[in-house]
């Protein structure tokens, strides 16, 4: 009983003296204040400084062969070789600190083909395991515009190293040429538009004062796609509409590029 008591005076005189202080923006604290937080004060760090422009290109080779999708484990005696080449300069301006706008052009080749492979579906589908592709090549250009929008992270106080965050709002076009057959050799093409808000993460590294390297990779986005099939004649066969999202590391899109940072005041 005397615990009891005991418990409740004590109360009693905590909640009076709670009461008692007088409550300020100084003294007012929230659960787990950020004030206690351990705080290295990355966002300080200035990787690109207000009033920079900013001079870059950025290519990407990337080769596609069977060992890169489970679809070609359904393939036998497949030989497959498709190359993708891009070039991107861009213009950018940082609006403010480690952020920056930007415009950006681009030229895609991708050339190769299947030379041959067969489709085994084992018991899945009967009487389809008989089919075949021989002779398949693929030849495409494309060019691009984009819109892209920067933010940059520096992970140390010199601002040598950043992270780099990329939304990219890009407008493709370009046309197919495709040829089939051994002896007698058929061929048709197509028209390709694409619109595509990309994501686009990176990491940049100052190797001189005013020039850096960097290095991003396209991880997928919101992607919207319309093709148009011609035959020889140039007749139209056949159209296609595809629009997606997913996130999803693209190979083909590891783009390593060199910038020239211009009125720099930071890095001397």
């Amino acid at each position: 009983m005397k615990r009891v008591i005991l418990f409740i005076a004590a109360a009693i005189v905590s909640v009076a003296t709670l009461q008692a202080q007088e409550i300020t923006p100084e003294t007012k604290t929230r659960f787990l204040p950020m004030r206690q937080r351990v705080d290295r004060n990355v966002g300080d760090n200035k990787f690109v400084l207000k009033g920079e422009y900013m001079l870059g290109l950025t290519a990407s080779y990337g080769k596609i062969s069977t060992e890169d999708s489970d679809v070609m484990l359904l393939l036998n005696d497949i030989n497959v070789g498709l190359r993708s080449t891009t070039i991107r300069p861009f213009f950018a301006y940082a609006y403010r600190d480690n952020l920056a706008v930007g415009i950006r052009l681009g030229y895609q080749f991708i050339d190769g083909g299947i030379d041959n492979a067969s489709l085994d579906l084992g018991l899945i589908a009967d009487g389809l395991e008989g089919m075949s592709i021989s002779n398949l090549g693929l030849r495409n250009e494309s060019f691009s515009w984009a819109l892209f929008h920067r933010n940059y992270l520096g992970l140390d106080r010199r601002g040598i190293v950043g992270v780099i965050l990329e939304a990219e709002l890009l407008v493709k076009s370009g046309t197919s040429r495709f040829t089939s057959g051994g002896d007698v050799v058929n061929v048709s093409r197509s028209r390709n538009f694409a619109a595509q808000l990309n994501v686009n993460p990176g990491l940049g590294v100052y190797i001189f004062p005013q020039v850096c390297v960097t290095a991003t990779v396209g991880i997928g986005g919101l992607r919207y796609n319309n093709v148009r099939q011609f035959d020889a004649m140039d007749n139209v066969i056949g159209r296609r509409d595809h629009s997606s999202l997913n996130f999803k590391v693209n190979i083909t899109d590891i783009q390593i590029g060199i910038v020239a940072h211009l009125w720099n005041n930071k890095k001397k």
